[in-house]
């Protein structure tokens, strides 16, 4: 019996698994998918948002700010990247700059530091690629970026660290409300007992309410947005998160610098009916174009390196959606969670607790264990610390990954680690091989033999990333 099941292993999903296992109690993590944060987290613009586009007295505006400042703290307790960039928010002509003074005057409401107007020309000073046509410019300072599944990744393994458990490729196909919890069903056929249910299932929070309630309090319509990834080459030609002034679809079309040196362009705000749509289209990365170079000038989309598609979990209540159910006892919903819900996630498990500490003594594990320490990028040692670890293992010596400068010691870790893979797009999101110029086009082969070598794998069952997605189907070649 647990006390808590976590549904949803994404970036809010993770965050609350690390603040329960502060706790005396017994938590389990489920998803779905193959891997942590394979949904919403891995596809999203990146931002720590300042608080400055929430409205007023909302807990958006309230966590945002909160998450901003709580990023931090896991910067430094979790050995997350976090980029401090700084955003502006950019306005073209009188009516826009009347939209950016009531975005100002909302920053200050919600409490953002720093925030101020600046002239089209101060901003130019700031950031010389901006477009002539811009006007006017609000400057919002504790605007930062990271890296959100290796958050996710981090907070998830910090958890397990402190006794929480994960069990992946586990679908919720059914939940009964029992005397004393609940009965989950995960794939039709493996049942688990809880005391309570944590539901952080993004895009599918409300067929998980359904499960369980009569009548959801809320309804989500999935939202899919289309991105350009540059190469790193490009790094510096914006040093800002740029935003454009919102509109009812939102923050709108971003240039966004990344912790790895890309540049991310994006996104559009499309509502779609399927859940998993996450294909880019012709006309959604011409839309991307035309709003980005209303942004800046001479945007290098000549180093484009991949596309990409991310999906919202928007809701048709306007607000986070966090609240323990008016029908069920014991079961939570933490839903509806967009934009800003990547800044907000450490502050969505904080303010989770605070509900379930309302009601349930929750009593400190004393060794709870707050740090989590990754392994520094082999590249980046001094020559002299690479040539010890050399000698010590020749695999550190061999270089896999061209573009990122990732060792095989580097994939072996990934391999190994406390939320190990055993696929290509496992490894490709652990230890960025495959993530450069050539996207797995010189690494991908010797990836694939590393992990069918350390996982004792023949190489045909070495997966891209989910069951029966094989790299290799068969011989083409075969000598007599």
């Amino acid at each position: 019996m647990y006390d808590y099941i976590i549904i949803g292993a994404g970036i809010i999903g993770t965050c609350i698994a690390r603040e329960l296992s502060r706790f005396d109690v017994k938590v389990l993590v489920v998803d779905k998918e193959p891997d942590v944060a394979n949904h919403q987290t891995i596809a999203n613009s990146a931002i720590i948002h300042s608080g400055h586009d929430p409205h007023e007295q909302t807990l958006k505006a309230k966590l945002c700010v909160e998450g901003n400042a709580l990023f931090d703290v896991l910067e430094q307790e979790l050995d997350i990247p976090v980029l401090r960039t700084g955003g502006m928010i950019v306005a073209i002509g009188d009516a826009q700059e009347r939209v950016l003074e009531g975005l100002y005057q909302r920053a200050l409401t919600n409490q953002v530091k720093e925030a101020s107007l600046i002239s089209g020309d101060e901003a130019r000073m700031r950031e010389p690629k901006l477009s002539k046509q811009i006007t006017k410019a609000l400057l919002v300072p504790t605007t930062k970026v990271t890296y959100p599944w290796e958050v996710a990744f981090a907070c998830m393994e910090n958890a397990i660290h402190n006794g929480a458990e994960l069990r992946l490729n586990h679908a919720v196909t059914g939940i009964v409300r029992q005397a004393h919890g609940f009965t989950v069903t995960f794939n039709g056929k493996t049942h688990v007992q809880t005391r309570q249910i944590i539901s952080a299932a993004g895009v599918f929070s409300d067929q998980i309410a359904a499960m369980i309630e009569d009548q959801p309090l809320y309804r989500i319509t999935p939202r899919k947005g289309e991105y350009f990834v540059l190469d790193r080459k490009v790094k510096g030609f914006i040093n800002h998160v740029i935003y454009p002034v919102p509109n009812e679809k939102g923050k709108g079309v971003l240039l966004v610098p990344q912790v790895h040196g890309n540049l991310l362009v994006g996104p559009t705000s499309v509502f779609i009916d399927d859940h998993e749509d996450l294909s880019s289209t012709a006309a959604g990365l011409a839309q991307v174009r035309r709003d980005a170079m209303k942004l800046a000038d001479d945007i290098p989309f000549d180093k484009t390196i991949r596309t990409f598609a991310g999906i919202r979990a928007t809701s048709t209540h306007e607000d986070f959606f966090i609240a323990e159910s008016k029908e069920v006892e014991g079961f939570y919903h933490v839903a509806g969670i967009d934009s800003p819900g990547l800044t907000a996630a450490p502050a969505i498990a904080r303010h989770l607790i605070r509900l379930i500490r309302d009601k349930h003594t929750l009593v400190e594990k004393p060794g709870f264990d707050p740090r989590r320490k990754k392994p520094h990028a082999f590249h980046r040692l001094s020559d002299d610390e690479k040539a010890v670890l050399i000698a010590k293992d020749p695999r550190h010596g061999n270089l896999v990954c061209k573009c990122e400068k990732i060792t095989e010691t580097e994939i072996i870790a990934a391999i190994h680690g406390p939320l190990g893979a055993d696929t290509i797009k496992g490894i490709k999101k652990r230890a960025r091989a495959g993530s450069g110029l050539c996207q797995g086009g010189y690494c991908e082969g010797a990836v694939l033999k590393l992990i069918a070598r350390e996982r004792g794998l023949t190489l045909e069952k070495v997966n891209y990333y989910h069951p029966d997605t094989p790299i290799l189907v068969k011989e083409t070649k075969v000598t007599s």
